[in-house]
């Protein structure tokens, strides 16, 4: 019997931790013990048996100043990365997501083992900005797996295979969400209205992006006493956020529990949501929402000049308008988000309208396709079945 296939999967962040234990998952129901797995992920990649080296929470780094502080970390944790698969030989490495760091390392593992076959999943923004990393990353890996289908021109005109498989976003399912079970969770009757605060899964964005939104529900506080608050937190930054909470001159429920965040998605009235995967979640739970973000002021200039579209929100971008508002950098402050988020609190109607507009945007990025893990699944089998890495 041949030795089981070796997969190694590399996730640097909370997003990314979640598309690996996916792919993880479907590979380990078509293949069983014909497959195992090597890498670095987080908590969910661990359920289905990737034990990381190194907690991936010291790579969750966004902005450029960010990045050039915590380079020398960084680079200590590429070098475990490589060092790993010196060690474990494996015979396919799945980069997922986090350009900075997955570019660095496919880099390191075409030198270490120039036969290794190197798959990215998820694909730089270039339909958004800085076109050439499609290049960039044609000469770096054999083969892209796309979850966004505006990405396929890019890369086809830069050489590089790629097949669009979806966004696993879009295939999280609310069916057995359950809000009752949340406001008794709580202790937040029926009639009471709940705010959903999602303040970002990185360290820099709670240490940027809280601070507004605190402001924000803080002003709500002081005219609506009566307003729910409840904070779903990221593993990868749970404790950060709770120990912010901890000082807010009024209550709210941080939420841990993966069962209960669901049924927060469904329980919720509104949410004032960092820009991110969540606010897809947000939209296919049909939540109306309000969107906020900030980064550095160096990245935003810089960002500010290269962006293609005019929203950050990808349902927005597929609508191409504003279905949510968008309160980015200097808007991103206390008063504006706590007037946006008003403004739905008070009118029912208007909440309706948004979350139904929103199914329609979530529609254009390919709602209610098959699930992602599973096409990307079958896209790995197949183009090693093609490298004659695998057989049937």
């Amino acid at each position: 019997m041949s030795a089981p296939l070796k997969v190694m999967l590399v996730a640097a962040e909370a997003s990314g931790d979640a598309l690996g234990a996916g792919l993880a998952k479907a590979l380990r129901a078509r293949l069983g013990d014909r497959v195992t797995f090597v890498g670095v992920g987080g908590v969910k990649m661990a359920e289905q048996g990737v034990q990381s080296p190194f907690d991936i929470a010291q790579l969750s780094i966004l902005g450029i100043w960010e990045s050039l502080k915590a380079y020398p970390r960084a680079k200590a944790r590429l070098n475990d990365t490589v060092a790993l698969a010196a060690r474990e030989k494996p015979d396919v490495a799945v980069l997922i997501d986090s350009w900075g760091f997955n570019i660095r390392l496919a880099h390191a593992l075409r030198k270490l083992d120039p036969a290794m076959p190197l798959v990215k999943y998820v694909a730089p923004q270039v339909w958004a900005y800085r076109e050439k990393r499609a290049y960039s990353l044609a000469r770096a890996v054999d083969l892209l797996l796309s979850i966004q289908p505006m990405d396929k021109p890019y890369f086809d005109a830069a050489g590089l295979k790629n097949v669009f498989v979806g966004n696993s976003a879009l295939a999280k399912r609310f069916d057995r969400a359950d809000p009752a079970r949340l406001r008794a969770a709580i202790g937040a009757s029926p009639g009471e209205q709940i705010l959903l605060v999602l303040p970002g899964s990185r360290p820099s964005e709670i240490e940027r992006v809280m601070p507004a939104f605190a402001d924000a529900v803080q002003r709500l506080k002081a005219t609506r006493p009566d307003l729910v608050v409840v904070v779903p937190a990221a593993y990868t930054v749970a404790e950060a956020v709770k120990a912010r909470v901890a000082g807010w001159p009024f209550r709210a429920h941080v939420i841990e529990d993966e069962g209960l965040k669901d049924d927060a998605f469904v329980a919720a009235d509104v949410a004032l949501a960092c820009s991110g995967t969540v606010t897809t979640e947000l939209a296919l739970a049909g939540r109306p929402m309000v969107v906020g973000y900030k980064t550095g002021a160096i990245t935003y200039a810089i960002l500010k000049r290269l962006m293609k579209p005019r929203w950050i929100t990808l349902f927005n971008i597929a609508a191409g308008r504003a279905v949510a508002p968008e309160l980015i950098q200097h808007a991103c402050e206390g008063e504006g988000l706590a007037r946006e988020v008003e403004r739905l609190l008070d009118d029912a109607d208007l909440r309706v309208r948004q979350a139904a507009e929103q199914y329609e945007a979530l529609d254009k990025m390919g709602r209610g396709m098959p699930d992602p893990s599973e096409a990307a699944a079958t896209a790995l089998l197949d183009f090693l079945n093609a490298r004659g890495l695998i057989q049937g």
